[in-house]
């Protein structure tokens, strides 16, 4: 009677959230121009504000003039007097808390959190539980057992901030009602070595009602991979109620078979896009691609194409000045106090009413030795064609450029990639993946034809070589994730080490 009539109420909650959000959606641009200029009047009087002078914003056209797109060394100023205690810094007070996250380039990195902009990230993720329930007309999950893959709770305090990994911030935000139902433990989760936390995880729920599990796919996977070890069933059987996978952090598709075979069955699939920075999107949609941007949580979008990107006078796009198919750099502007703020993050639109987006990359991963400027989208949409064309299953690939190759053959993409079944035709199937390469991407079409660069080579490696790989660089689990793009050699001479 208890689970009936929690479902009902999930039910009454998901379809009223529903009608409120419609307005949101078709009133993005209006809504983007009111979000920035209360933003600006709000932060008047901090530090940057005055450095800035806010005062004199009055559009998103003053904004720009006033705030040049930042990356974090420049915002790091400002983070180290919040560190040490100063308020009114970046915006009003002092952050309710630091996510702390492994930067690639800045070494770590303190993104403040205020009490405004962790609120959106729960109401965001909420949504798109909401959204899942009313399309759905699904909630009997909310009857079972749920699981985080996530990172340690334990926060320490800079100068009373408390600071730690966000998914570890995020646990002390679930909502009372499901705490009965959230594994694993709280001494399990605070367990730091990812493995023995795994390990300890798939003990607590092996036997248990598991209806949702969250994460990101490489760990999913991980943890998968143990129960069926441990148990000898296909997860779908040892769960015969698990309704929902929620996941996020990089792009599902190249996971999708390899899921769906530990699984045992179909599960169904949320797709959503979050950072330390803010919750940009979920997939609201379960028939089409595309993830819906939220314009109403406290982020102010600019876009900057692509190939402008890095560039002086580089334009800098409102959501309703952008082009569909296009890749775009994202920068933010939020209510914790990043002000335009380029993420690294790169996204094409493929609706505007409402508006969707496609996570297609990087900024800073991509793969351009000879110009071709391959960014992640391509290179994952033609392994996927490539898989579909000759069956196989992939743990993970990472691509890099070998300029100078032995007995003086031409240049060429070396793509190092852990295969859980092999296909068939090794060959063939690296022949399709370079023809959906030369598709996707003019610039390298014409490398080939013009016989600059030779076809890609496929280097295959033996079983969790990239787990290895991240344990090595002490970034094994959590949001961690490897850049499948590079632009050098430093993962792929790691990786050579593992070469079948």
């Amino acid at each position: 009677m208890l689970s009936f009539i929690k479902r009902k109420i999930a039910k009454f909650w998901a379809k009223k959230h529903l009608k409120r959000s419609e307005y949101y959606k078709h009133n993005a641009p209006k809504d983007q121009e009111a979000l920035l200029l209360s933003m600006v009047r709000m932060a008047e009087k901090t530090l940057f504000g005055r450095v800035h002078r806010f005062e004199d914003v009055r559009s998103i056209e003053d904004f720009r003039k006033q705030v040049p797109v930042i990356d974090y060394e420049e915002l790091r100023p400002y983070i180290e007097r919040m560190k040490k205690g100063q308020a009114n810094i970046l915006w009003p007070g002092h952050p309710e808390y630091f996510a702390k996250t492994s930067g690639t380039t800045s070494g770590a990195k303190y993104i403040p959190i205020s009490k405004e902009g962790i609120l959106y990230q729960i109401k965001a993720a909420q949504s798109a539980i909401f959204h899942y329930i009313t399309k759905k007309n699904n909630a009997d999950f909310v009857s079972g057992k749920m699981i985080f893959l996530q990172g340690s709770p334990k926060l320490e305090e800079i100068y009373g901030v408390k600071t730690g990994r966000l998914s570890g911030i995020v646990a002390h935000h679930i909502p009372s009602y499901l705490q009965k139902n959230r594994l694993p433990s709280y001494e399990t989760n605070c367990i730091e070595d990812w493995e023995t936390k795994v390990d300890k995880i798939v003990e607590e729920t092996e036997t248990q009602d598991m209806t949702l599990i969250s994460g990101i796919p490489p760990w999913l996977i991980m943890y998968f991979e143990k129960l069926i070890e441990r148990t000898g069933k296909k997860i779908t059987s040892l769960f015969p109620n698990l309704q929902l996978i929620i996941t996020g952090g990089v792009n599902y598709e190249p996971y999708r078979e390899k899921m769906e075979e530990l699984l045992g069955r179909k599960v169904d699939i949320v797709q959503t896009f979050p950072a330390s920075e803010g919750f940009f999107a979920f997939q609201d949609d379960y028939q089409k691609e595309g993830l819906l941007l939220q314009t109403n949580h406290g982020i102010f979008y600019e876009f900057i194409p692509l190939e402008e990107y890095g560039k002086k006078n580089a334009r800098r796009l409102t959501i309703e000045e952008i082009e569909l198919n296009k890749d775009y750099a994202m920068v933010l502007t939020t209510n914790s106090g990043l002000w335009a703020y380029a993420i690294g993050d790169v996204v094409r639109f493929i609706s505007k009413n409402p508006y969707r987006v496609l996570v297609s990359g990087r900024t800073k991963h991509y793969t351009s030795a000879f110009g071709e400027h391959v960014i992640a989208y391509e290179a994952e949409e033609s392994i996927k064609a490539a898989v579909e064309a000759y069956p196989c299953s992939i743990t993970e690939f990472h691509l890099a450029p070998k300029v100078s190759p032995q007995n003086g053959q031409l240049p060429y993409h070396e793509w190092f990639i852990e295969f859980e079944k092999e296909p068939e035709n090794l060959t063939a199937f690296a022949r399709k993946l370079d023809t959906e390469m030369r598709a996707k991407n003019t610039y390298y079409d014409d490398l080939i034809s013009g016989n600059i660069l030779q076809p890609l080579v496929v280097t295959r490696l033996k079983k969790n070589a990239f787990q290895e790989y991240a344990k090595s660089q002490g970034k094994l689990g959590g949001q961690n994730k490897i850049p499948r793009l590079a632009n050098d050699r430093t993962i792929a001479e790691y990786l050579e080490n593992y070469k079948i």
